[in-house]
């Protein structure tokens, strides 16, 4: 990686959920894909996040907020980090909470400093764009936006959210950032092919920057019981009432995405930014996605390349995890994840309703399988 300078208080925020369902049977409740390598770096996608961030942070700038299902995992991935710099949930309240709670508790901590969420679980080229993208996502920041990061699209991808750009901020510092004029969660493909000739939208990596002070004022406005009910969470979190305190007001916290409870009113009122994020992004969706991220030949391989025969079936991804050989013959662009307990057979055309699958197996109680 390309020597990267901190950029003076910044902390980083990440938030490490979800169970990955699109990518099952490699990614389950006990082990969702931000703890696994589907790289082939080395090293896990929650790893890959920290590896970026720290040097824009510098040491003790990155907090991850993660469930106690996770919280021995993600320690022992993570021995970098200070016992403090892992915030962990009782339960799952959707993401607004887990960045709520890390800006309430750095505000406790260290007054109003700019906080950037990056999620756990996606892959980033190693150039200087995502550097350059945060940099500029600062300065706007401390002019009181929210900012978000828009990834220049490479197709009508209706995988993902949009973001549309308004006029430039005028910042010097921050030549790329612009006002947002609204936010659109996963249009068709019609409708995506005719943002981007506009030249007006970019993808919306879930990527947010803001003054932690900012982020709260406007959950105080928007969200008050959850506002109130975070502020008194983080006043004992580093205190001995935090377990006391957590059990009585973390069941009881809206579960809402920051999407749905900053992003998208603060953008209606004006209020949110947008910098240009020209560099590789992926948030590894599905099978499909995972695939494109993997060198192949006659197949993409995740795991022991000598355990995999693959004939005539270009453009297949195959997971030899089960222990045995797998070969794929005649079967283009087909799926196959073994492991030691559960087998996926599908195609890249239906990587998105692997979910369907998941959803089956826990109406059928085969909850050991998820």
């Amino acid at each position: 990686m390309p020597s990267i300078a901190p950029v003076p208080g910044l902390r980083a925020v990440v938030p490490a959920g979800g169970a990955g369902t699109r990518l099952w049977p490699l990614s389950r409740a006990g082990a969702p894909k931000f703890l696994l390598d589907l790289t082939g770096s080395g090293r896990t996608l929650l790893q890959g996040t920290v590896d970026r961030l720290l040097p824009l942070t510098g040491p003790g700038g990155v907090v991850v907020v993660t469930g106690v299902r996770h919280e021995a995992a993600v320690r022992a991935q993570l021995p970098e980090l200070g016992a403090g710099d892992v915030l962990t949930e009782p339960s799952p309240r959707d993401s607004m909470a887990a960045i709520g709670l890390a800006a309430a508790v750095l505000v406790e901590r260290e007054g109003d400093i700019v906080i950037g969420s990056f999620a756990a679980d996606h892959v980033i080229d190693t150039g200087p764009g995502f550097a350059d993208a945060v940099r500029q996502g600062v300065v706007a920041a401390r002019e009181g936006h929210v900012v978000t990061v828009g990834i220049a699209a490479s197709g009508p991808s209706t995988a993902f959210g949009y973001v549309r750009m308004g006029p430039s901020l005028g910042l010097a510092d921050a030549p790329g950032a612009r006002h947002v004029l609204g936010f659109t969660e996963k249009p068709d493909e019609q409708t995506a092919a005719a943002y981007l000739a506009t030249g007006e939208y970019r993808w919306n990596a879930g990527m947010f920057l803001v003054r932690a002070q900012v982020l709260l004022d406007h959950l105080a406005r928007l969200q008050p019981e959850l506002h109130a009910g975070l502020r008194e969470i983080a006043a004992a979190w580093d205190t001995g009432r935090r377990a006391q305190v957590l059990d009585a007001i973390w069941p009881g916290l809206l579960a809402i995405s920051v999407d749905h409870a900053i992003a998208e009113p603060v953008a209606a009122a004006g209020g949110v930014a947008v910098v240009p994020g020209d560099f590789d992004w992926d948030d590894i969706g599905d099978f499909a996605a995972l695939r494109d991220l993997l060198p192949g030949g006659d197949a993409h391989v995740l795991g022991d390349l000598a355990k995999v025969l693959a004939i005539a079936a270009d453009g297949a991804l195959v997971v030899p995890g089960g222990g045995r050989t797998v070969v794929v013959l005649g079967v283009p662009d087909a799926v196959v994840v073994d492991t030691p307990d559960a087998l996926l057979v599908t195609t890249r055309e239906h990587a998105q309703a692997v979910k369907a699958a998941v959803d089956a197996l826990r109406a059928a109680g085969r909850t050991e399988l998820l």
